[in-house]
């Protein structure tokens, strides 16, 4: 089994990017690898957005939250002020580098770094 954390930094402009993030999580989950797909930046500012019901990603989120994988940059979220937004959505805060998710602990731990 492999281990991959997938960090998307895309902003608010860059769907792309933020759709190809949850279906690579997906596609890695179901491959039965293990995954973290982490919210980094202002990358978090999608978790406001794809948490709207009326999103067109909001079926492809709600699937791949489900399954437990979301975290976002606790820092980061409040810098970019969805630190609230992140909260109301239960997502698991990442903060193993001062607030900040922590790129050298998952190297640490071998997992394959992804950004986005």
């Amino acid at each position: 089994m492999k281990k991959v954390a997938i960090f998307v930094h895309a902003g608010e402009k860059e769907l792309g990017r933020a759709v190809h993030g949850l279906l690579y999580a997906e596609e890695i989950h179901s491959a039965g690898n293990k995954v973290r797909l982490i919210f980094d930046g202002e990358g978090t500012v999608w978790i406001r957005r794809l948490e709207d019901p009326g999103h067109t990603l909001n079926p492809l989120y709600k699937k791949v939250k489900a399954l437990g994988i979301i975290e976002a940059c606790e820092h980061c979220a409040a810098a970019f002020g969805v630190e609230e937004d992140v909260q109301k959505a239960n997502i698991t805060p990442s903060k193993g580098n001062e607030g900040h998710a922590s790129i050298a602990d998952l190297i640490a731990e071998d997992y394959i770094i992804i950004t986005l």
